[in-house]
């Protein structure tokens, strides 16, 4: 396990109970007691800091090496039928944007989402989840086969951006995502988004725009990143903590001012403290607003989605 800086208190808890148990193992001293006295102060170490985590720490904590990434939640959730589909028919085959179907609680879903890479090589391999114009328009092109098989569309969000190089734009990088937002809005079939880990600026709405939003409770939503605000306004990325809290890019911000659906709780410590329970968790919001979109018309279900995006922002003097 990999700790952050804010996390060392319960590294050295743990490190002190590791040590106790290898005394009690390897010797005849009793030290349940003073194992039981460390679980203890563990226990309220890890509830102190988790409950109070600053919006910069909560990002951090969605940029956690350990935390589990779109293809491992695809791989989890569909338990084994996800059968992956590549190509935009245009350009070629984006890595860093995966799409498929796979089964989720019995029910057939369209899964697209960006993939970061767990190691050096995958995430050169997988441009760090930061997807080409080609990403969008393959998303898009599945997105337009579910709407015709009248299957569901899950995307699950997790990007630092779309790739801002000079061949990206070249390739019409702006107009694949404004095209996305187009489409997605007015998409004849239910669409539940999650983010899982980073949802930065248009890289994360090109493929953002749901019936249902959610964000996991470690996770954020932004228009920029604390350190390209930082950078922009400060010309340093020293002041990206205060950036992170004026952007109010957390998900209890973004639940706070009504442009997410709902808060998807993780175990203490973050999903990767408990990969299994985030999995299952995650499973019954989707299986759950499936279930409320599923019976509506598709007149009724554009409406719906046009409406909520159409009331963001409003507000009273």
């Amino acid at each position: 396990m990999e700790y952050l800086d804010f996390e060392l208190p319960i590294k050295e808890l743990e490190d002190q109970l590791d040590k106790c148990q290898i005394i009690g193992q390897e010797s005849d001293v009793d030290v349940s007691t003073t194992c039981k006295q460390i679980e203890k102060k563990l226990e309220e170490t890890k509830r102190k800091i988790y409950k109070n985590l600053t919006a910069w720490q909560r990002v951090q904590l969605s940029r956690h090496p350990n935390r589990p990434y779109t293809l491992e939640h695809i791989t989890n959730l569909t338990k084994g039928t996800f059968l992956e589909l590549f190509g935009d028919r245009n350009f070629k085959d984006d890595k860093a944007m995966i799409g498929g179907l796979g089964q989720i609680d019995g029910q057939s879903y369209m899964i697209i989402g960006q993939q970061k890479g767990i190691n050096t090589k995958m995430r050169q391999f997988r441009n760090f989840g930061m997807a080409n114009p080609e990403g969008y328009r393959k998303a898009l092109r599945l997105m337009k086969m579910a709407e015709k098989f009248g299957i569901p569309v899950l995307t699950l969000v997790d990007t630092p951006g779309a790739y801002p190089g000079l061949e990206a734009e070249e390739r019409g990088q702006g107009e694949a995502i404004a095209r996305n937002i187009f489409e997605m809005i007015r998409l004849k079939t239910p669409i539940i988004t999650v983010i899982i880990g980073e949802g930065a600026s248009g890289g994360a709405l090109g493929i953002g725009v749901g019936d249902r939003v959610f964000m996991l409770e470690n996770t954020w939503y932004s228009v920029i990143s604390p350190e390209s605000c930082s950078s922009i306004l400060w010309r340093s990325w020293e002041f990206k903590e205060q950036a992170a809290d004026a952007l109010k890019l957390t998900s209890f911000d973004m639940k706070k001012n009504k442009l997410i659906d709902d808060i998807i709780p993780e175990p203490l410590g973050g999903a990767h403290y408990d990969k299994e329970t985030t999995f299952k968790t995650v499973e019954q919001y989707v299986s759950k607003a499936y279930k409320e979109l599923k019976d509506l018309s598709t007149t009724e279900l554009v409406s719906q989605r046009m409406d909520k995006y159409c009331k963001m922002g409003e507000f009273k003097e």
